[in-house]
């Protein structure tokens, strides 16, 4: 079982940045891939970006690409998701969610492990 926990969310102005973390207890990451999804009120949960369990392979959905850069420190069991240059569409509860063994995934579902969440608010 593979516990995750989010953190670094909070409010921002637009054009700032914030670096999101998602810590793992109960088993290494080192052998997942990870992922980053956010879901706004009212809308569906969707994909953010994705790191293959090396960190040798990402990939980001068009909405963040040049502005969110995803990584890993499999030793301390961590993955981060720094965000620059933000936009009022960018506010959303952002999880991150485990797969093992895998390759580059983007549907939540195929995730089974997910954290809490943490709010990004980005005012205008």
């Amino acid at each position: 079982q593979v516990q995750l926990g989010e953190s670094g969310g909070g409010l921002v102005q637009a054009g700032g940045s914030l670096r999101l973390s998602c810590t793992a207890s109960g088993r290494t990451l080192s052998t997942y891939t990870m992922g980053w999804f956010r879901q706004a009120p009212g809308k569906e949960r969707e994909f953010v970006a994705v790191i293959s369990w090396s960190g040798g392979s990402t990939y980001y959905a068009d909405s963040v690409k040049g502005r969110f850069t995803i990584s890993r420190d499999n030793a301390k069991n961590t993955v981060y998701l720094q965000m620059n240059n933000l936009k009022p569409e960018d506010t959303a509860v952002y999880s991150c969610a485990a797969r093992r063994d895998a390759g580059v995934v983007i549907i939540p579902s195929l995730y089974p492990y997910w954290g809490q969440g943490t709010q990004v608010t980005i005012s205008s």
